[in-house]
């Protein structure tokens, strides 16, 4: 790939605007030399104002997303893509959301421009584990560990029943929630159906991958590594 286009598609500006940083000779090999338009280098090679780029196609980040942002490029308000380096939102093809965070839902969420890995992490058939963090208005009845993890429950409007799901009381009014699919606010939803109301939603992790020690608002690069935690079970 041209370097021009390139750059573009990683979201460093419009080919107009790469091709003005390239004549003002702020796009170098790693040792420095300038770089002319036709150059041919190896992307881990090529530096920006000394910089290295940002990873090529097939970028997966994990963002923690904090209460008040939309996983969204066109709602009103705060996005979570506010929270990124301003050429992540211009990059081609799309760096986006891997299934959805509601705005009162804080913690693990991840983005890529990687297509087939969006869709097998999102597949039912992949059944990732998600695990979250609710806050709940009322005490635990101590009954909905075994109603959740029957495999009946229906959601109002739904004639398909959830998939078992593991309940764990952390203390009265707090509950650590393992799912293995996605609907609609489903936790939410859930804890509705026994009785009771979310105060406040925190997704702690993704298939064998914590948040760890990520602050809110931020977030980092995966590698090989963290990709293949992703797919084991937490």
């Amino acid at each position: 790939m041209k370097l021009v286009k390139l750059l573009a598609n990683l979201g460093y500006g419009s080919r107009k605007q790469v091709a003005q940083l390239l004549r003002a000779g702020r796009i170098t090999d790693a040792a420095g030399a300038v770089l002319s338009a036709d150059a041919r280098v190896a992307h881990a090679d090529i530096r920006l104002d000394g910089a290295p780029l940002d990873p090529p196609q097939g970028l997966v980040l994990l963002l923690h997303k904090p209460v008040g942002y939309t996983c969204s490029t066109r709602d009103p308000g705060r996005l979570v893509y506010d929270l990124l380096p301003p050429r992540f939102r211009r990059r081609s093809p799309l760096l986006s959301p891997v299934g959805r965070l509601d705005r009162d839902t804080s913690g693990a969420l991840l983005l890529t421009d990687d297509g087939a890995l969006l869709h097998r992490i999102v597949s039912p058939r992949a059944r990732l584990a998600k695990v979250y963090e609710a806050t709940l208005a009322q005490d635990l009845r101590g009954d909905e560990a075994g109603i959740f993890a029957s495999g009946t429950l229906l959601l109002a409007s739904e004639a398909t029943p959830l998939a078992p799901a593991v309940l764990q009381a952390v203390d009265p009014r707090r509950a650590r929630l393992t799912l293995t699919e996605g609907r609609y606010h489903q936790v939410r939803r859930m804890f509705a159906a026994v009785g009771n109301h979310v105060v406040a939603l925190h997704r702690s992790r993704i298939g064998g991958l914590a948040l760890g020690e990520l602050a809110p608002g931020a977030w980092r690069p995966l590698d090989a590594a963290d990709l293949q935690a992703l797919f084991r079970s937490p």
